[in-house]
């Protein structure tokens, strides 16, 4: 099994859930997360104000899925969250070593 990790823009979240759903894959886990990288934020003007914006915000999804099934999901999210702009994001493939589902029991591959 591999845990799919994916940083992405806000806006992108539907293209991205849709993009997903046809490869059959329905669970995720999304959270609101802020970060920088080689953008290195950006300078906004409030009430006649510079100030910098360090970190932006940014969704973090994370997806488990069978080893067969990574590489796709991985071209689908990149295809999907793709703007060509700076700070589209990343994507990280780690091994998951074990999955249970709490209610019934189930473990490895069928608890996903």
């Amino acid at each position: 099994m591999k845990l799919v990790v994916a940083i992405i823009k806000p806006s992108r979240l539907e293209e991205v859930r849709q993009a997903l759903t046809t490869l059959d894959v329905h669970g995720m886990t999304v959270t609101e997360v802020r970060g920088y990288g080689r953008q290195k934020g950006h300078s906004e003007i409030y009430r006649g104000a510079e100030y910098a914006v360090h970190f932006l915000p940014k969704l973090k999804l994370e997806i488990a899925v069978d080893d067969a099934l990574a590489d796709q999901v991985s071209t689908v999210i990149r295809d999907a969250a793709q703007t060509g702009r700076i700070g589209d994001g990343k994507i990280f493939v780690l091994d998951l070593l074990a999955a249970t589902r709490i209610r019934t029991g189930e473990s490895g591959s069928s608890a996903l």
